[in-house]
């Protein structure tokens, strides 16, 4: 995983792995340049090895890359990843000088927004299709975020029908992992992760 301490946002992740399997075919990533950060969570198709190689390498392309736009980042990774199996992937960019989201899917990782605020939820619009294989048209969504937003991103492994109860603690990581040992599904690869936006990085 890779990881920055000048996030705008606090977050954290649990993951499983499938039974019989020894590598996990769910990465993510967290990666800030200048005032905006970068979330991702790709899921390599299949399970194993290859499926590993797959999201690990999707995550090594988003950690190399210099766009400064999340739709040229998912171009980036299907490039790379044409020699692979593939992988699925959702991706959003936070930026701490005009609090907004921008968020894209392809395939199937669910992309939640929380705003306890309002005590809404906001869904990210998935697109059908494979980085590496066969692309979609993309097309970015750009939303408003206040503190304490808290972005959900899970894998097929996880049921994404979750509820807000388990987001109103004060401490991540905990709550990641309740929230992948309560709503996991199957015996698939299975990945969450938490993104709470605080603003402007420190």
């Amino acid at each position: 995983m890779v990881s920055t301490v000048d996030a705008c946002v606090d977050w954290a992740s649990a993951s499983v792995v499938a039974p019989g399997h020894l590598d996990s075919g769910d990465e993510s990533c967290v990666l800030t340049v200048n005032d905006r950060t970068i979330v991702a969570v790709l899921d390599g198709l299949g399970h194993g090895l290859q499926a590993a190689n797959a999201a690990r390498l999707g995550v090594a392309l988003l950690a190399q890359s210099r766009a400064d736009d999340v739709v040229t980042m998912i171009r980036e990774c299907h490039n790379g990843l044409r020699h692979t199996r593939g992988a699925v992937m959702s991706i959003a960019m936070f930026d701490s000088t005009e609090h907004t989201m921008t968020w894209i899917g392809v395939g199937n990782v669910h992309g939640s927004l929380w705003c306890p605020r309002s005590a809404a939820w906001q869904s990210l619009l998935l697109r059908g299709g494979v980085v590496g294989d066969c692309l979609p048209q993309l097309q970015a969504s750009v939303v408003r975020v206040n503190e304490g937003d808290t972005l959900v991103f899970t894998t097929d492994g996880v049921n994404p029908a979750l509820d807000d109860r388990p987001l109103k603690g004060d401490s991540l990581r905990p709550t990641a992992e309740r929230i992948l040992a309560r709503w996991r599904a199957g015996d698939d690869d299975a990945l969450v992760l938490l993104a709470r936006y605080r603003g402007a990085g420190r």
